[in-house]
């Protein structure tokens, strides 16, 4: 399992990942989701603001993903990517997660164990933010992976997590596969 990479659904919330988005938190997406649908437990590493580096994730995208999505894309030009990350990276999403307002966070029900990091696009204090405002949020230890030996500490603590909010359909179909 790579870290950051999940299928979120927050129950209620009407939003849903798409499969092999990676996950910042909740994201939110005009996918919706019945009400009956299972929650799936998130492991995040959250991408966020940084009031230090305002452009950061803007710039980095405009010359990495952007041309290379319209070079496999020629629908797309870099005219509608920069519209696209524009709206993604600025005005009022320019001071959290970049897909969520913090009233999402408040209000998600979906188990998030937060890994925090602080690298440019992963803020250490947008990661504690989610922590402190999400209702069924754990945290992880930081550093998780400035050291070989504490790799397989945070993947523990993942798979525990995992384990631990596995929806119930999903844990009934393995415990009867597995007899």
């Amino acid at each position: 399992m790579a870290v950051g990479a999940s299928v979120s659904v927050a129950r209620g919330q009407k939003q849903k990942t798409p499969k092999g988005a990676p996950v910042g938190i909740c994201r939110d997406s005009p996918l919706t989701q019945p009400p009956d649908a299972p929650e799936f437990p998130v492991p995040a590493q959250p991408s966020g603001y940084r009031p230090e580096m305002p452009g950061l994730s803007y710039n980095n995208n405009m010359k990495g993903w952007g041309p290379e999505l319209c070079a496999r894309r020629p629908d797309i030009t870099m005219a509608m990517v920069d519209t696209f990350l524009g709206n993604m990276y600025g005005g009022a999403r320019a001071d959290f997660v970049y897909t969520v307002t913090r009233d999402f966070v408040r209000n998600c029900q979906t188990p998030i164990l937060v890994l925090p990091d602080n690298v440019p696009g992963h803020p250490y204090a947008v990661a504690m933010e989610t922590v402190h405002l999400a209702p069924n949020a754990q945290v992880s230890l930081y550093p998780w992976k400035d050291t070989a030996d504490k790799i397989p500490l945070a993947l523990r603590h993942i798979r525990t997590f995992l384990r631990a909010h596995r929806p119930i359909a999903a844990a009934h179909s393995m415990a009867a596969a597995a007899q």
